[in-house]
This record gives C-alpha cells, structure tokens and sequence, in this order.
C-alpha cells in the first residue's frame, strides 16, 4: 500500500490542527490543505483588534504562511483555491483557482472538510453596503474605513463579534450604535447578566437598540423596524454565522437537526472516507446530550486533532462540547459555560439557581474588583448545568474552574470543597467558587429557600412581607419597592413589628439575608432569602425595562 492521501478543505483552526497533527503521526502521508481565501492560518478572533488598532500590524494576525508550513511540515498548501466537485465513490475532488483557470482531479483516502460558517447576509434593502468580518480581507477593508473620515457607525447584531466590532469602532473614536433584534445582547447569557454588558456599553458612549430590528440600510446609516433612523457611515453585520455546508451536500452527506454536518465523536460523516470538523459541524451537547451548534476556535483545534488521530488508526475518546466562552467589552468581562436558562426551560429540563457578587479576590487588599457569578444545577443530584461570569479581574479564572468543575461531573455541593489557591492578592479564602458550593449546598439540603428575582412581585401580591435587612443609609440609596426596612441587627427586636410572615427577604448580595433569613425559621417564621440580593434584582429589573442606563443611574 503506498502513502495514505489527505485532502484537507479549509485551513484556520479546525482543517490546520488536523493536517499538522497528521504529519506529527504520519511523516510519509501526502497532505494537501486547500483554502478559498488568501489566507491560511490566522488568528480570526483577533480580527476586531485589528479594525479598532489594538493589534496594529496586520503580520501578528498571520500564524503561519504556505511556505512556512511546507518547511516545518511539507504540507502541500493551496490558497486562493476552491473545491468545485467531490466525487465520494471514485474519492476524487476536483479544484480550481477561484478566480478561475484549471482545474484539477485530487484523489484521496481520507477527506477533512473544515469549511466553517458564513455569516448571515438577510435580503434588507441596500444589505450590499454592509461590511462583514469573517476573514483577514474583510479586518483590511472595515480597518482601512474606519482610519478614513467615518464618524459614525451602526453595528447590527450584539453577539461576540458584534460587541468586540462595536467596542473597537469606539476606540477609533467612531459613534457607534448597536442594534440587535432580541431583547438583550449576549443572547448565551441570561438577562440579568447580558444587562450589566449592556450598562458598560453604555457608561462608555456605545447607544445600545434591543428588541427592535433593522428594517433598511441606507447611504446614511440605517432604518429601524420602527421608523426611526440611526446615523452609520459605516455599517457592519454580525448578526451569526450558519454553517457552510455547501461542500457536504455536494458530497451527498448527512446533516444535523441543526443544518450542520453530521459527525460522530470520531469525526467521521455518514462516509466513513470523509471527515468534517469546526464551525460547520454539529457538536455532541454535553448537558442535554443531543447535538448544537457551538462556533469556537478551541473546539475546532480539539475536532482537527482528533480526526487526524482517527485518520491514523488512533483510539479517540468521545468529549462533548460545552460552550465554554468569553469576551471583553471596555472593562467588563463576560464569560459562559453550559446551558442557560433559556434552554433549560425550553427543555423542560428542572434547575435550581444561585447568584452572588463576590470580590475578584480578598476586599482588604488593594485592587478587588466586584463580579456577578450564577451557577445552575440540578435539584435532585446536584448536576452543574451552566454557569456565567460578568466582572472584571477573575471573571476568567472562575469559569474555567466552574467549566473544568463540570467536565468531571462533580456536583455544585461539591465545589465548597475545592482546595483551590488563595492569597489575598489573588482570592478569598472562600473563593468566589466556593461560596457557590455553599450556597447550592444550602439549597440542596433544604437548609435555606431562595427567591428568584422575577417572582418578588407575585409572592408580595400574595401577601408576603419583604424586608431589606440592609442599613439604613443603603436603604435609602436605592431598595426593591414594597419593602420594609429592618437592619439584620436590629431584626431580632424589630420582629414584632413585622407581623407573623411569611418573609421574603433581602440584602445588597444575599450574604446578610440568608443570615437573617435562618434566623426567622429558627424563630418558626417562614422565610425565603432573595438571591443574590438587591444587587441582582436591580439587574433584572433593569433588564425587564430594557434600560441598562439604569444601573448607573441608582
């Protein structure tokens, strides 16, 4: 048998790990690595760096040229081309320049197709002056507009790409307005979390338009579904990517539910010669265990891997995806993993919640920073199903240990017990996860009850007393309306003006109301803690209102 034959479509993250990842494994293997674009390998989630100059030379995007990557690991790397046929019977694909000229017959043992996303393009009147940012050609043109005269600009779509374009167009010193569809930004976080991204947009001069669509694009900016107009000499679309999967339909391959390519853990397609990785693939879901769409450069580096290592006989391990992600915008950092609420109502699928707002690290050393963090779980064995971060410094630490916390299946008890490395530069020593582990312990054993945010109205409605166990200076700064005000050390001896209950009960961040709130039960009143305090109701109505100015308001 002679040399095995690999064509890999599609370079970057997903296509480029598996061809240099089949050299380490194979030093005879023929690999040929195709790419449309004009560019290989680079760094494509560095692109809105480069539009707002925080990465100034276009070079430091460039992981890797065709020649370089022939020297290291003679890979036969074709850009600026395109695959036009594939043939799966005879194992063939055909290419060409794609600009036109020649084409070519390619055979192959094992095909890799790792074409990624295209960016949704809707049919909206004058759609044909919008800029996109997908690729370094695009990062030129935005880059080379926005060090023009442009003053103003309209970034459709508040997703990772949207926010990242928006706050770059700001640092050139653009107005920029963000206009999305849903009712928040950062859809992967629930709302009470996408607010405080959205108030920092806001503190630094970025308008923020949810819930509210773009109707027309014009040579002045752009119209809304509502009639009024928003001034955009620059216009740029980030409104998600879809699958490309133009190449697997040729070859006759299976899709997902979702619209991407079918693959197994190994992946392989429905041709066991054809393997497809990255964005364009549907990944194993490691909550609901069903297949989603998840667009990640680290997942796609994991995906090439493992088929070169399948491709090469080698025994791969099944590692379903979680979504684990972040993003800075201006001085806040928010960051996901798992499921949110949204998906997990949908899915009909019970949890509990939990939410506080600890310091990045101990509050009497210099420089802490405040953070928002929710953990969901399951009720009954304590599954970690999801978590968000929105902070600043530590916001990055905590999820990936709340995200590693997971992937070994440990329970969201069980992260009161983690031993995890404090001084007081660096954490508490509760650690802000930790303090999760507490709080869902409290909840698991039935030791403490919680209120979420949204039922407050109700339960008042109901009859239900809310008292603010807060000062009374905080009181006075700002406090859910309804509520009375009885300091936690004043409680036991101001319990008989309150009547006999029962008591919804509140803090800043739930510390003191869950002191509190175990008091009253152990004097035989019902009581519920607030979870996560003032703090996170003053969120979540700020994201009800959808007003996020809010919240630098009060």
């Amino acid at each position: 048998m002679g040399a095995r034959r690999v064509v890999i479509v599609g370079g970057v993250a997903g296509g480029m790990s598996a061809a240099t990842r089949l050299r380490r494994l194979d030093e005879d293997a023929s690999i040929i690595v195709i790419e449309r674009s004009g560019h290989v390998s680079y760094a494509n989630c560095g692109l809105p760096y480069f539009v707002g100059g925080v990465i100034e030379d276009e070079d430091d995007l460039l992981l890797q040229t065709p020649e370089r990557l022939f020297d290291r690991f003679r890979l036969d790397v074709r850009v600026g081309t395109e695959v036009i046929a594939i043939d799966p019977a005879g194992r063939r694909v055909t290419i060409r320049p794609t600009g036109g000229g020649p084409e070519q017959e390619l055979p192959y043992d094992a095909l890799v197709l790792s074409p990624g996303a295209a960016p949704v393009r809707p049919g909206l009147p004058g759609f044909d002056r919008v800029r996109v940012l997908r690729t370094v050609e695009d990062a030129e043109q935005l880059a080379e507009e926005a060090r023009g005269e442009a003053r103003t600009a309209v970034v459709i779509g508040a997703g990772f790409v949207g926010l990242e374009t928006a706050e770059n167009l700001a640092h050139r010193g653009i107005a920029t307005t963000v206009v999305e569809a849903a009712d928040q930004v950062l859809m992967p976080l629930d709302p009470e979390m996408a607010v405080l991204v959205a108030a920092e947009l806001v503190a630094q001069g970025v308008a923020v338009e949810t819930g509210v669509a773009v109707a027309e694009v014009t040579d002045a900016g752009v119209v809304l579904a509502d009639g009024r107009a928003v001034a955009g000499e620059l216009v740029v679309a980030a409104i998600g990517v879809r699958p490309d999967v133009r190449l697997a339909e040729m070859a006759g391959l299976r899709l997902g539910p979702h619209g991407g390519i079918a693959v197994d853990h190994d992946g392989c397609t429905s041709d066991p010669a054809v393997y497809a990785v990255g964005d364009a693939v549907e990944k194993e879901d490691s909550v609901g265990g069903g297949f989603s769409l998840i667009a990640l450069a680290n997942i796609a580096n994991r995906q090439g891997r493992r088929a070169a290592d399948h491709i090469c006989g080698r025994l791969v391990r099944p590692a379903p995806s979680q979504g684990t992600a972040i993003l800075k915008v201006f001085g806040v950092t928010a960051a996901m993993t798992g499921w949110n609420e949204r998906r997990l109502r949908e899915a009909g699928r019970p949890y509990r919640v939990v939410h506080s707002h600890p310091m990045s690290h101990a509050g009497y050393y210099p420089g802490a920073e405040q953070m928002a963090l929710k953990l969901l779980f399951d009720p009954e064995d304590g599954e970690i199903l999801g978590a968000q971060a929105v902070g600043g410094a530590g916001v990055d630490k905590r999820i990936d240990v709340l995200a590693t916390a997971m992937a070994a299946g440990l329970r969201a008890d069980a992260l009161a017990d983690l031993e995890l490395a404090y001084a007081p530069p660096f954490s508490s020593a509760k650690d802000p996860v930790n303090m999760l582990g507490y709080m869902a312990e409290n909840l698991m054993s039935g030791e403490c009850d919680v209120v979420e945010a949204y039922e407050v109205e109700d339960l008042v409605a109901g009859g239900w007393t809310l008292v603010d166990v807060r000062t009374e200076a905080e009181y006075a700064a700002g406090a859910v309306p309804g509520s009375v005000n009885v300091p936690l050390d004043a409680l036991r001896e101001g319990l008989d003006t309150l009547g006999s209950g029962p008591f919804v009960i509140y803090c800043e961040v739930g510390q003191r109301g869950h002191t509190a709130t175990m008091l009253l039960q152990d004097l035989g009143r019902r009581a519920r803690n607030l979870d996560g305090g003032y703090t996170t109701w003053r969120a979540a109505a700020a994201a009800a209102a959808g007003d996020p100015g809010r919240l630098a308001r009060t």
